[in-house]
C-alpha cells in the first residue's frame, strides 16, 4: 500500500467524495468513485508550464506535451495512442501557462493498463528521448504554431495581448506555444534536463475518478509508480505578482489580413483561487458572457456596430487574472465608436451594479458550467487535479459552486469598479490591411453582378 495520509471528505456536490494519497516517493493520488456507468478517468498534472520555462528556451513545456507521446521504455512509437485507442479508450494532454496535463477515459477493465501506461512514460521516457524524436516533434509543433497562431486572421491576438499586459522578464509574458527561435535553439540535452526537473512524481498529481475499486487502485498505483524516483533540484517558480492596477492604457494597432476591424481588451483583475475572482467572473458574465449580456444587447442588437461581442475570464493562480473582450465590427464601424459605448456600459454597472435578474441568471451559468464539469469522470478528474497542484486541496473542487453562489452583487459591483476602468487595462485593435479591403470589394462586385444577371 502507498506511504503516507489517506483523507477522505464528503464533497458539497451531488454526494461526491474524494480520498487522498500520498506515495512515498512524492507522488499526490486522489482517488473519487462513480459507479453510474462502468467506466473511469485517469488524469496527471504536472507542475510545470511556460511560466517555469526561461528566457531563450521558451516553448519546452508545451514541446513535452508531444514528446511524452512518441514512445518510453516499453511503448514504442506512438503506440500510446494505439494501446488506449484499442482498448475503446480516449486521450490526450494540454499544456498552460500553470501546468501540463495527460487524461485517458477508460472502460473500467482497462483501467490498469492507462496506469501502466502512464507511470511507463513518468519512469523511463528519457530511454526513448533521442534527437530524431525531438526533431520530429519540434517540427510538428512548429507547424502547430503556422496553423493555429501564425497563418489565421487574429491568430497572433493573445500572443500579442500577454507582451502588452506583462512587464518584459514576467514567468507569463510568453506564451505555451514558445517562438520558432526558441524552439530551433533546444538542444537534446535542454529536453532531457527539462524533463528529469519537472516530470517527477514529486511534482505531479495523480487522480482516478468513476467506476473504481480504491483498493485495488491504489495498489495498481504503487505497483507501477511507486519505484519511480524523486526528484528534489526543482527551481522555485517566479514571482508573477503585480499591482492591482496597471496604471495606465496600453495600445497596440494590428494591420493584417483580416475580415473585420476588431477590438479587444485585456483588463488585470484578482488571482484565481479567491472570492474576488469569483465575484469578476460574474461580472464578466453579466456584461459579455452570452447573447443575453450587456455588451451584446448594446454592440450587436442595439448599435449594431459589431457582429460578436464577448467577454471572459483567464484565470491564473500564480499572477493577476486577466478578462479578455472581444469584439469584431460590423461593416465601417469604427473602434472609438465602439469603445466609447463600451466605456459607458462599464461606468453605468459600476455606479448602479448588477440588477437582482442579472445575478440570478449570471449565478446559474456559472453553476450549470460547474456541474456540468463535475458531472463527468473526466471533468470532476482534472478539477481535483487543478486543486490539488494550483492551491494544494483537491477538496476545494467540491465548494466551487457554493462560493460563486455565495458572491453578493455588492461584491460584483466593487469589482467591477476597481478593476474594470481605462487606465487598467491594454488594447489591441485589427485594421484590415488594403488589398482584404480590396478582396472583400472585389467580392461585394462579383455579388452584385451576379444579381444582376
Amino acid at each position: 500500500m502507498p506511504m503516507g495520509h489517506t483523507a477522505t471528505a464528503q464533497a458539497g456536490t451531488g454526494g461526491q467524495t474524494a480520498t487522498e494519497h500520498r506515495l512515498s516517493n512524492g507522488l499526490r493520488v486522489v482517488l473519487s468513485e462513480d459507479h453510474l456507468t462502468p467506466v473511469a478517468a485517469v488524469c496527471l498534472w504536472y507542475d510545470v508550464g511556460s511560466r517555469h520555462e526561461v528566457k531563450g528556451r521558451t516553448g519546452l513545456a508545451h514541446l513535452f506535451e508531444h514528446l511524452m507521446f512518441q514512445g518510453s521504455a516499453n511503448v514504442k512509437g506512438t503506440d500510446h495512442f494505439a494501446l488506449v485507442q484499442g482498448a475503446g479508450g480516449s486521450l490526450n494532454g494540454t499544456t498552460s501557462w500553470e501546468r501540463t496535463n495527460y487524461f485517458e477515459t477508460m472502460p473500467t477493465h482497462q483501467l490498469e493498463l492507462a496506469l501502466w501506461l502512464e507511470a511507463d512514460r513518468m519512469g523511463s521516457l528519457l530511454v526513448a528521448l533521442d534527437q530524431k524524436s525531438l526533431d520530429n516533434q519540434r517540427d510538428v509543433v512548429k507547424n502547430e504554431r503556422r496553423q493555429r497562431y501564425d497563418n489565421v486572421p487574429y491568430g497572433t491576438a493573445f500572443e500579442k495581448m500577454f507582451l502588452l499586459a506583462f512587464p518584459d522578464g514576467h514567468p507569463y509574458r510568453h506564451t505555451p506555444i514558445g517562438s520558432m527561435d526558441d524552439l530551433d535553439a533546444a538542444s537534446l540535452e535542454d529536453a532531457r534536463d527539462f524533463f528529469r526537473t519537472y516530470y517527477a512524481p514529486n511534482n505531479a498529481v495523480l487522480s482516478v475518478v468513476g467506476d473504481i475499486d480504491p483498493e485495488q487502485t491504489l495498489a495498481w498505483i504503487e505497483k507501477y509508480f511507486g519505484s519511480i524516483s524523486a526528484y528534489d533540484g526543482k527551481p522555485a517558480p517566479r514571482d508573477g505578482s503585480l499591482p492591482d492596477i496597471m496604471g495606465g492604457q496600453l495600445r497596440e494597432v494590428v494591420e493584417e489580413n483580416v475580415p473585420a476591424r476588431a477590438l479587444m481588451a485585456a483588463y488585470r483583475l484578482p488571482e484565481d483561487g479567491t472570492r474576488a475572482c469569483d465575484a469578476a467572473d460574474l461580472a464578466l458574465t453579466i456584461l459579455g458572457g452570452g447573447e443575453s449580456s450587456r455588451l451584446y444587447n448594446r454592440l450587436v442588437r442595439r448599435d449594431r456596430t459589431a457582429v460578436a461581442a464577448g467577454f471572459g475570464l483567464l484565470r491564473l493562480a500564480g499572477a493577476p487574472s486577466l478578462a479578455w473582450m472581444d469584439v469584431k465590427t460590423s461593416g465601417d464601424a469604427e473602434v472609438p465608436v465602439i469603445e466609447a459605448a463600451v466605456d459607458e456600459e462599464f461606468a453605468r454597472f459600476a455606479a448602479e451594479g448588477p440588477t437582482a435578474e442579472e445575478m440570478e441568471r449570471a449565478q446559474a451559468q456559472l453553476e450549470r458550467e460547474w456541474l456540468d464539469r463535475l458531472g463527468t469522470v473526466a471533468g470532476r478528474a482534472d478539477e481535483l487535479c487543478r486543486y490539488a497542484v494550483l492551491f494544494g486541496d483537491p477538496q476545494l473542487a467540491f465548494s466551487a459552486v457554493r462560493r460563486v453562489l455565495d458572491v453578493t452583487a455588492q461584491e460584483v459591483q466593487e469589482i467591477a469598479k476597481a478593476r474594470l476602468r481605462p487606465d487598467n487595462r491594454t488594447v489591441l485593435v485589427y485594421e484590415p490591411t488594403e488589398s482584404t479591403e480590396a478582396a472583400e470589394g472585389t467580392a461585394d462586385e462579383t455579388e452584385n453582378e451576379e444579381a444582376a444577371k
